[in-house]
């Protein structure tokens, strides 16, 4: 019994000096340079075009993902729109009035009074955004930018207003931990309807944000979220093994509290890419290399670095990928490059960032809501801060 207690008052000192090894990580170091090669003018300009195409509505404002016949969007496009808005207003762009707007768009789509993670999926009924019955369960990817952009915007605007910037924040990472965490794994399932012995397994690794879980841990003065940034890199790392490319697939399943991995079937949850690098996995470079910039984690690090490090010897870096390294389309897409050349600029490689700028500075694409908007988010993330 004395040996468990022990063990516990152990298990409890880490945590805290954890946590303010985190806290210290955000509040000393903010959002570091990357190398700074986009200037302010070139996003204000693609800011401009982007909100133009793909920004709909008044007093409260979503982000369209279609170009045709009744407005959609979903809530993964909403965290995209907020964290393009609150980061575009560090460059004087964006307004906080357009940041709310976006997060009023966010509370008039939640799940429930009394659960705060967003609707995945709304679609124009009569001018009217309207939750689709069937749509009325997350997705764990939107829930986590929405939550880390409402942080960004407490820290930039404070919380003193008609928006409470830090409440909504905490209230959604508490759904986000009790909904959308796995209890056995402690890594995200790709939405609170996740809950069957299978599709619990299911994890999508773009959702894997270790800058984001432990800036989460900051703000909740909870450890759990450290147990989930750590094993979120262990399965990163461990995923980046397994291939000498480095490529992540967009779908993996995760079992037991070893975190053993299983590969999917092509087609068994999205699409026949499920088991490739795809639209979902190009995310990957993104979200390894953020943290790699405000923590300088070298497990993130590593993962960032072998990505690069394959798509440097393509001659053209197209569309979807096999974890070995095949080409599985024709085309490009801003999706898939501009992701790279984000992670080239926070990864600090000069050369290769100067050899992808033309990936976030070309024009946006006019009818692609998901290529157009990453090209966007990767590009305000770029920019040469004032």
């Amino acid at each position: 019994m004395r040996h468990h207690r022990f063990q516990w008052l152990i298990g409890s000192l880490l945590v805290l000096v954890t946590l303010a090894i985190s806290g210290a990580i955000y509040f000393t170091q903010h959002r570091p340079r990357t190398v700074a090669v986009v200037k302010s003018h070139m996003i204000q300009q693609h800011y401009r075009q982007w909100q133009r195409e793909y920004l709909s509505g008044n007093q409260v404002k979503h982000v369209r993902t279609t170009t045709k016949g009744p407005e959609q969007t979903l809530s993964e496009a909403q965290g995209y729109g907020m964290l393009i808005t609150v980061l575009a207003a560090e460059h004087g762009i964006a307004t906080r009035r357009t940041f709310d707007q976006l997060t009023r768009y966010y509370l008039d789509h939640r799940i429930g009074r009394h659960n705060a993670l967003m609707a995945w999926r709304q679609q124009q009924v009569q001018h009217q955004m309207k939750d689709r019955e069937a749509a009325a369960t997350s997705a764990t990817d939107g829930d986590l930018d929405i939550a880390y952009a409402l942080l960004l915007a407490h820290e930039r605007w404070g919380s003193i207003g008609d928006l409470d910037y830090k409440t909504l924040a905490q209230q959604l990472i508490s759904d986000i931990e009790k909904y959308e965490i796995n209890p056995r794994t402690k890594l995200p399932r790709v939405g609170n309807w996740a809950t069957s012995r299978q599709s619990a397994q299911i994890i999508r690794p773009s959702d894997l944000s270790t800058a984001y879980f432990r800036k989460f841990a900051k703000y909740m003065q909870d450890g759990a979220w450290i147990k989930v940034a750590l094993n979120s890199q262990k399965v990163l790392q461990k995923i980046s093994d397994r291939h000498s490319t480095g490529l992540i697939p967009d779908f993996i399943r995760v079992t037991n509290q070893d975190l053993n991995l299983q590969d999917v079937r092509p087609n068994q949850i999205a699409s026949k890419f499920d088991n490739a690098y795809g639209f979902n996995a190009c995310r990957v470079p993104w979200r390894a290399a953020y943290d790699y910039q405000v923590s300088k984690s070298p497990l993130s690090g590593e993962v960032a670095e072998k990505l690069l490090t394959f798509f440097s010897h393509q001659k053209d870096i197209k569309a979807v990928y096999t974890l070995g390294g095949q080409a599985q389309e024709k085309y490009s897409s801003p999706a898939f490059t501009a992701p790279l050349a984000y992670a080239a600029q926070a990864m600090g490689h000069e050369g290769l960032s100067q050899r992808y700028l033309p990936f976030l500075t070309a024009k946006q694409p006019a009818d692609n809501y998901y290529a157009a908007t990453l090209q966007m988010l990767m590009l305000v993330m770029s920019g040469d801060l004032a």
